[in-house]
């Protein structure tokens, strides 16, 4: 099979060149493809707790090994098919972008290795709550990190998204750190890969290889080669429940609005709220309610600010 151009290359202007999948200039239909795109990746990314439900007698960080290797080794796949080395040596030559993957690298691990934990020790609903509230940490970031300030309505957001965590908190009669974790390595992560300036498909490939020779001295230390074949090929799976939907992601990210993009964001919390009550059945009580309900308002009001600002921006 002969090689596909067009990674889609991000250049230091925010130019690409050809992206993957990309829909042909002048095309009528760019946002119907988009969205399809888009909820092919947050559906998938969605009930992705299915998958690891199907690993869950294997010990998570064993998990993660495997998914770190796997998914280095699809991506090289996909690399290849795609003719994207080009991109990939833009992103090695700067010894400052190493530096901000490698930190990106260890945030990807702790926030996939704390989802593989909460997937198998049934804490599902806890991590929704890590990616309902993914935005409005983001926010808090703006502030902390890059001095960003706050409009009326995002300060109230906040708050109401600190009285649901505050909430779960009591009813767990601990810390949800599961919650915290995800969301606070993802948003950072989000951050670190702002400065970094490399695009999604190639940031990832260095990620994996960053954590790829760990990640296969750990499966073996860990006893992570004694499985069924059977066993071993849904281990090997993982690579492409990695990178499929973040492929998808990408094709959608290119042909959609931000906004329509923002409110997609939620399909996969949703999903897996919805997992985690109907399916795994797990503990859902008076107060799992209102915790959630003033983490929704927070994320109302948020999205409504959001939307009201980008109109005035117009």
């Amino acid at each position: 099979m002969g090689r596909l151009t067009g990674l889609g290359r991000q250049t230091a202007g925010g130019t690409t060149r050809n992206p993957p999948l990309a829909h042909p200039r002048g095309s009528s239909r760019p946002a119907p493809v988009g969205l399809a795109y888009g909820l092919g990746a947050y559906l998938i990314w969605g009930f992705i707790p299915l998958y690891f439900k199907l690993v869950a007698d294997v010990p998570p960080l064993v998990v993660l090994c495997h998914r770190v290797v796997w998914s280095a080794v699809f991506l090289v796949a996909v690399v290849w098919l795609w003719d994207g080395w080009g991109e990939l040596a833009d992103a090695l030559r700067s010894g400052r972008t190493l530096a901000l993957m490698a930190c990106t690298a260890m945030l990807l691990a702790a926030n996939w290795y704390t989802f593989i934990h909460a997937v198998t020790t049934g804490q599902v609903l806890q991590s929704s709550v890590g990616y309902f509230t993914l935005p409005i940490v983001s926010v808090m970031l703006g502030v902390g990190v890059l001095r960003e300030r706050l409009r009326a309505w995002q300060i109230l957001s906040v708050l109401l998204a600190c009285a649901g965590v505050a909430v779960l908190a009591l009813s767990l009669r601990q810390l949800p750190w599961i919650a915290i974790v995800l969301s606070l390595s993802f948003a950072l992560y989000g951050l670190v890969r702002k400065i970094a300036h490399v695009g999604p498909l190639p940031g990832l490939f260095v990620e994996s290889a960053i954590m790829f020779l760990p990640a296969l001295a750990g499966i073996w230390a860990l006893g992570g080669v004694r499985f069924t074949p059977a066993k071993w090929l849904l281990l090997m799976l993982a690579g492409a429940v990695t990178a499929v939907p973040l492929l998808l992601f990408a094709a959608a990210a290119r042909r959609l609005r931000l906004a329509t993009i923002g409110f997609l964001n939620y399909l996969t919390p949703t999903c897996q709220f919805l997992l985690a009550v109907l399916a795994f059945r797990e503990p859902f009580t008076a107060r799992h309610l209102l915790s959630f309900s003033l983490i929704w308002a927070a994320l109302a009001i948020y999205s409504a600010d959001s939307w009201a600002s980008m109109r005035e921006q117009r």
